[in-house]
């Protein structure tokens, strides 16, 4: 079994906590939980150790694109989550969506991309 450690960007708190729970259920690490873009942002700077990132797309009206951008150059895979269909930005076309409510499943064969095994 290989777990990772996931960092979790949402700005629902019931949204995170679920998501916490489910990577926890699944044996994963909890990295960080970090409500906007700012926090996510300063984090990673800091050294914030992660091997993958959940990210929100929209965080209270922000876009979390700059955070999926500082992740990307850091060579960390990441999933945005949304209950709004798809990202809306050619820059990241390629990534994994995971449609809110986040179904058990596709978060483990999201994670399974990432390198999870189970």
């Amino acid at each position: 079994m290989k777990s990772l450690r996931v960092l979790v960007v949402e700005d629902d708190g019931l949204v995170a906590m679920m998501l916490e729970d489910l990577l926890e259920e699944l044996g994963c690490q909890l990295a960080a939980s970090l409500a906007s873009v700012r926090e996510a942002l300063a984090w990673i700077e800091a050294g914030g150790a992660v091997d993958a990132a959940l990210l929100d797309v929209n965080l209270g009206g922000e876009p979390v694109f700059p955070v999926a951008e500082a992740l990307r150059a850091r060579g960390v895979p990441f999933a945005f989550t949304t209950g709004y269909g798809d990202t809306d930005d050619a820059r990241f076309g390629g990534a994994v969506v995971l449609g809110k409510p986040i179904r058990l499943e596709r978060l483990v064969a999201t994670l399974k991309g990432f390198g999870y095994e189970a």
